[in-house]
């Protein structure tokens, strides 16, 4: 079992910035790549970002150049700092730790983008 914890949404103003993360713990060390995605009212959940087990990176047209996803080893943290918010960016965001065969999930963080 992976249990994982996000932190750092709010309200920000359009062009403005935050960085989300994601504190895992459990049975962590099988986890092959951790991924963002997010949910708007309304809409199917999309992912965001995602990070590898050897720090390869891929993300969604709607927020490459604007958003990097990345990593702390050590603290078992993934970050998504988001630069450039757009109101269409707000969502839940969520966490997601995948393995062979499972995927776990945080709760989910509300991210506001006001214009």
């Amino acid at each position: 079992q992976v249990h994982l914890v996000e932190s750092g949404g709010g309200l920000v103003q359009a062009g403005g910035s935050l960085r989300l993360s994601c504190a895992a713990s459990g049975n962590i060390f099988s986890i092959n790549a951790m991924a963002w995605h997010r949910q708007a009212p309304g809409k199917a959940r999309e992912l965001v970002a995602v990070i590898t087990k050897g720090a390869i990176t891929n993300y969604a047209g709607s927020v490459k150049g604007r958003f990097t996803i990345s990593r702390d080893n050590a603290k078992n943290i993934v970050y998504l700092q988001m630069n450039s918010l757009k109101p269409e960016d707000t969502a839940v965001y969520y966490c997601a730790a995948l393995k062979a065969t499972d995927i776990y999930w945080g709760q989910g963080t509300q991210v506001t983008v006001s214009s």
